[in-house]
């Protein structure tokens, strides 16, 4: 190996070559060959990288996850990732993105179903709150919507009672308890 600013030096040589491409300070990938990965999918390969690198959780945001249960129809262009890491931009090819720190209770259920949920009710915010969680309690299975209950008291008050009241009032509209016919997952 060499110095510091040796190893610097031949990180930025092989940038400015076209050799590695420099996503953020520090951070290098290798180009990509062929176009059989989509830019996305590639971003997103490269934030779980960093994730893992640094020992940190990753996953989606809340417009990410309000889309994916169809609570809104459009996504923004600009890719953002929650993190419990620092924030930092990204720029994989010409793709921008951003890592944004989130709160732990953002992150607690990882990127599971459940987790996606407690996104995009923080998305849609406290006025829309028990309506989303209404909804989404009709598309959680019973396992999930249970993974998200019983995480209750790290979320935010308003977040909290949504997702009580879905439970009890849905669980009833549902047919609830121990007929409620939700698959199991």
């Amino acid at each position: 190996m060499g110095s510091r600013d040796a190893v610097d030096q031949a990180f930025s040589r092989l940038a400015k070559s076209g050799r590695l491409l420099r996503v953020a300070r520090g951070i290098y990938v290798a180009p990509s060959r062929g176009r059989e990965e989509t830019q996305a999918r590639r971003t997103e390969t490269v934030a779980l990288s960093i994730a893992a690198k640094g020992k940190v959780a990753i996953t989606g945001n809340g417009v990410v996850a309000a889309k994916s249960f169809g609570l809104i129809s459009q996504a923004p262009d600009e890719v953002t990732f929650l993190t419990t890491g620092r924030s930092k931009q990204l720029t994989v090819g010409l793709a921008k993105a951003s890592l944004q720190h989130a709160p732990y209770w953002m992150l607690a259920l990882g990127r599971s179903r459940a987790g996606d949920a407690v996104r995009a009710m923080a998305w849609m915010g406290a006025e829309c709150a028990e309506e989303t969680a209404s909804q989404l309690h009709s598309q959680l299975s019973v396992s999930q919507w249970e993974a998200l209950s019983a995480v209750r008291a790290s979320l935010p008050t308003w977040m909290a009672i949504a997702v009580s009241k879905a439970g009890i009032y849905g669980g009833l509209r549902n047919g609830g308890g121990a007929t409620d016919q939700r698959p199991r997952i």
